[in-house]
């Protein structure tokens, strides 16, 4: 079978993952190749997400590299076997991979923890709000760019609605609540909607205000997207180059901490709503 002509986020980890495997077991690309009469190029057009592998094969990798997790290897199973063409995949080709791969992370999580403290997170957002945020942020976008990426911001938001929803708690800092990135009818309509979204149980939210002692997180804005089991939990965070995907052990405890200290500067849920509610008054 041909390699891949691209890899997707959740095939870019499965591999990344069975390299993990390899690593710690000691073994070299060429020693694997040769237990399972393949090639070290195929090893690593695997590890890199471009080659597929099948459920025999991660089973007997698993095997060779004496990983005895079977809820890891059920997992890494599932991820080899998966074929699911989610609704994001009608844009592949239209907006750049990051955004189907942020909508395929979120697709598969078993929980999502968000941290946002300039603009209102995503999955919270209207239309007009993303819309008047995309066209900001990117000066000149034409329609036929611009729309797409408001369509799919709005698709996003079914993975916290509905009868399988993904438990979702966020941490919205009082600034990104204050900001009009529009005019005072779309900041009237937002925090609504934020409202609406938290009385329907879609979202739990925790405001924190200006006046919280020892904040030092102002510059933090990060998702934390739980896995089937913890080894493979993702963090994505803001970069200069767009979203970075983080699955590194030492970095995914480390946002971990930053979003318990992080909800230690918050407000209850309760007090939170309330405290929307008065902003709501106040427009």
């Amino acid at each position: 079978m041909p390699p891949r002509s691209h890899a997707t986020g959740r095939q870019v980890r499965l591999g990344a993952e069975l390299r993990r495997l390899r690593e710690a077991a000691g073994l070299k690309a060429r020693e694997v190749a040769g237990l399972l009469n393949s090639t070290s190029a195929q090893i690593s057009q695997m590890e890199l997400g471009f080659a597929g592998v099948s459920e025999e094969r991660v089973r007997r990798l698993a095997a060779h590299y004496a990983c005895t997790e079977e809820a890891l290897i059920d997992a890494l199973v599932a991820m080899a076997t998966d074929r699911t063409r989610g609704w994001w995949e009608e844009y592949r080709g239209v907006l750049p991979p990051v955004f189907q791969d942020t909508a395929e992370v979120e697709h598969h999580a078993t929980f999502l923890r968000e941290v946002v403290i300039t603009h209102v997170p995503g999955l919270l957002q209207t239309a007009d709000y993303a819309r008047a945020l995309y066209a900001y942020v990117h000066p000149g976008l034409p329609e036929s760019e611009l729309t797409p990426r408001v369509e799919h911001r709005m698709k996003r938001r079914t993975v916290i609605a509905g009868d399988h929803a993904t438990p979702y708690e966020t941490l919205i800092h009082e600034c990104a609540l204050r900001v009009r990135v529009a005019g005072r009818s779309v900041s009237r309509a937002q925090l609504q909607q934020i409202l609406d979204q938290i009385e329907q149980g879609q979202a739990k939210v925790r405001v924190i205000p200006f006046d919280q002692d020892g904040f030092g997180g102002a510059g933090i804005s990060m998702m934390y997207a739980g896995g089937p089991v913890p080894q493979l939990d993702t963090g994505l965070r803001d970069a200069p180059t767009g979203v970075a995907f983080i699955d590194a052990d030492a970095q995914l405890k480390q946002l971990r901490t930053l979003f318990l200290r992080m909800q230690d500067a918050s407000l209850a849920p309760t007090e939170s709503r309330d405290f929307i509610h008065r902003l709501l008054k106040e427009l």
